[in-house]
């Protein structure tokens, strides 16, 4: 749905496709955002089509689909309403309170076994959530979210994603164990992956706030 993201997360893989377009991974990826104001039209003729193959569609691989603008442009609530009246199956990743908006269309989905979510959870330290994720939802916030998702009868599982190493890799277990409490069906998670444009955000960062 979105090019770009507010949540301005200063790890994030998905900053350099910002250079794609003549913008910067840093500040630009953050406030210059770019969004497919015409996606479920798109995404119901492609459904329609005579040759299409039905398969699982992700949305949130590469920014957000619940970052703070869709309050507005509604464009993945759009995307969600073909599906469902398609009856075509979706994943969807989020660090986005904002996906329980949603939950009704998510419930509908559930019940024919055509969609999972998985929320993102990097941390649960507030001090280090502000400086990883600034504009993202609190950790706390997000396992609400697995709780509202999993009494909606919604499949729900947690990416602990990126593991920091030295920053938030000793908070493992403890985010495994708040996710099975709040109702999460299944984890994961993926070590920190720093792109070129992206390792000098982070290092400064990390000579700031850790410097030993």
């Amino acid at each position: 749905p979105y090019r770009g993201c507010e949540h301005g997360c200063i790890y994030c893989y998905a900053r350099p496709s910002h250079s794609y377009v003549g913008l910067s991974p840093g500040l630009d990826f953050e406030t210059r955002l770019f969004y497919k104001a015409d996606a479920p039209r798109v995404l119901r003729e492609t459904l329609a089509r005579r040759g299409y193959r039905c398969k699982p569609i992700m949305l949130g691989a590469n920014t957000d689909p619940y970052q703070p603008v869709e309050r507005r442009l509604l464009v993945t609530r759009g995307i969600l309403e073909v599906l469902a009246e398609c009856r075509h199956p979706v994943a969807v990743i989020t660090k986005g309170a904002l996906i329980v908006r949603d939950l009704d269309l998510l419930a509908d989905l559930a019940r024919d076994r055509l969609v999972s979510v998985a929320v993102s959870i990097t941390t649960l330290d507030a001090a280090t959530k502000r400086t990883l994720e600034p504009r993202a939802a609190s950790g706390g916030a997000r396992l609400r979210v697995v709780s509202e998702l999993a009494a909606a009868g919604v499949p729900v599982g947690v990416m602990v994603a990126p593991v920091v190493p030295a920053v938030t890799d000793h908070e493992l277990e403890h985010i495994l164990e708040a996710a099975a409490s709040a109702g999460a069906r299944s984890a994961g998670y993926v070590v920190l992956r720093l792109p070129y444009e992206v390792k000098t955000l982070f290092r400064e960062w990390l000579e700031e706030h850790h410097p030993d």
